[in-house]
């Protein structure tokens, strides 16, 4: 059973467990400063296959199949899977999971792709449509440029606003019984909403995003009664230091101050001295990833009891760049607690 909370929130009668999860980064996420933290990181970008987007499949299939596995379940196992990327179509999606035969239900949420599969999975497990189910995403740095921006041989220069796309790929499995590895569990859920503050310049992702960050946010706090001082992190997906600037003014206007308690993924995944990643991090595989090696580890380990994760999304296309249309934002928020 849920609970209706507010506007855009729904409380879990029950929790819904992520029983297990597993990451898998390209190499430059592996040199970054969560390098040790990740189960698989690629010494080749291209993993063996023949193009950026074959490789991106790649990710997504080993990571599914790492998640059951440590799990020790089987794809049939699995009533649904929740699963979406960057690319047109999905075809990162379709192409790496098809052959696990599991009832698949696409999603695309750009960055945020990483909540809206885990908020879909918990609805459907604590509403008593599936037991277990399993939520997957990635992104690949050149086909997110290729796809996006501009073919890597043309050498363009990034402004030091613009993110780096992450090469990589996040799954969880999901389930309304605790196995004894349970990596922690769900007990909340904010649905954001689009939210366009009329900006159209795609190398500043983070200003693009960080309005809808603050919505959900607040929205959150709002249904949810609470304040900031209840989550030992509110965690956005790849704002970006940025973006964060934003994220932090919006929320003071609206009574809130978390600075003291703020954590973006996308600035934790590379270093910012050293990597040459300009704002941070972006990508759906960016929250993806840092959630399962690094939130979901410290949940466990009780170094932290309760966060708040929330991934950004900007939704925007080629097509709608390329004719002069704006760059509207998402955000996702999963309450996130101890096993």
């Amino acid at each position: 059973m849920t609970m209706q909370l507010g506007k855009q929130s729904a409380g879990l009668d029950g929790p819904v467990y992520i029983n297990s999860s597993a990451s898998i980064v390209g190499k430059k996420e592996g040199e970054g400063p969560l390098g040790l933290l990740f189960d698989m990181v690629g010494e080749d970008d291209m993993f063996g296959c023949a193009s950026w987007e074959e490789a991106e499949s790649s990710l997504q299939k080993d990571a599914v199949y790492m998640a059951l596995g440590k799990a020790e379940k089987k794809p049939e196992d699995m009533r649904f899977i929740f699963a979406g990327d960057l690319l047109g179509q999905s075809i990162a999606t379709s192409f790496g999971i098809m052959n696990y035969g599991i009832p698949l239900l696409g999603v695309y949420g750009a960055c945020s792709t990483c909540g809206e599969s885990l908020t879909l999975g918990s609805m459907a497990v604590a509403g008593g449509f599936a037991d277990q189910v399993v939520c997957v995403t990635s992104s690949h740095f050149a086909s997110a440029e290729k796809e996006f921006r501009f073919p890597l041989g043309y050498g363009n220069q990034r402004p030091l606003s613009a993110t780096w796309t992450v090469t990589g790929s996040g799954a969880f499995v999901l389930g309304k019984e605790k196995e004894q590895k349970a990596r922690a569990r769900i007990t909340g859920l904010t649905v954001g909403k689009i939210v366009d503050y009329g900006l159209k310049d795609s190398m500043n992702m983070g200003a693009c995003m960080a309005p809808a960050a603050a919505s959900t946010i607040g929205q959150h706090l709002e249904d949810f009664g609470c304040q900031p001082e209840e989550y030992d992190k509110i965690i956005t997906g790849d704002l970006g230091s940025v973006g964060q600037t934003v994220l932090l003014d919006l929320l003071r206007e609206k009574g809130y101050d978390i600075a003291d308690r703020h954590m973006d993924c996308g600035m934790e995944i590379y270093d910012a001295e050293s990597q040459d990643t300009h704002a941070g991090g972006s990508g759906c595989g960016c929250s993806a990833v840092t959630l399962s090696a690094y939130i979901l580890k410290q949940l466990e380990e009780k170094n932290w009891k309760k966060v708040l994760f929330v991934p950004t999304g900007a939704l925007l296309s080629k097509t709608s760049f390329n004719e002069g249309q704006t760059v509207p934002g998402i955000a996702h928020g999963v309450v996130l607690e101890s096993p």
